[in-house]
């Protein structure tokens, strides 16, 4: 079952966004420490809220860099999982992250990647920009990836 339509059942649930969340942060452990909700998914589209909590936070009470590069991780790679046809693999290979402003409180980071062919061999970049209750951006994740298809065994 691919993502989308994990997300298309749990999604028109009650609380289902939560729940996909929270399986989301089970088979992906790491991102699952942020605490992010996906807030809506479609092929080369997401939108997910990351809640400001102590967990999150840094020595100068603001919302930590490396919470932030994850988020933008976790709203890019959920894009891309999206936009990828059955035969389709991508792999980062580099993270571009800018501090814009101090994060606090909620954030949301929001990513539109344009349709495209899926390739047999190409580098992509994309990227997310993290957004704060005011609507200023906080930060910009840029993720280049490596893109293809599977091989025919």
């Amino acid at each position: 079952m691919t993502i989308l339509t994990q997300w298309k059942i749990f999604s028109r649930l009650p609380g289902g966004r939560w729940l996909f969340s929270r399986a989301l942060g089970f088979f992906v452990p790491y991102a699952g420490t942020i605490g992010a909700e996906v807030q809506s998914l479609r092929p080369g589209h997401t939108r997910v809220l990351m809640p400001d909590r102590r967990g999150v936070r840094n020595h100068l009470g603001s919302i930590h860099a490396c919470a932030l590069a994850n988020l933008g991780e976790l709203a890019l790679g959920l894009a891309m999982t999206a936009l990828q046809p059955g035969n389709g693999r991508f792999i980062p290979v580099r993270l571009e992250v800018d501090y814009l402003k101090k994060a606090r409180g909620p954030l949301t980071s929001e990513v539109n990647l344009p349709y495209r062919e899926w390739p047999d061999e190409a580098e992509w970049e994309a990227e997310a920009l993290l957004k704060d209750d005011s609507g200023d951006t906080v930060c910009r994740v840029v993720a280049h990836y490596k893109v293809g298809r599977k091989q025919k065994s």
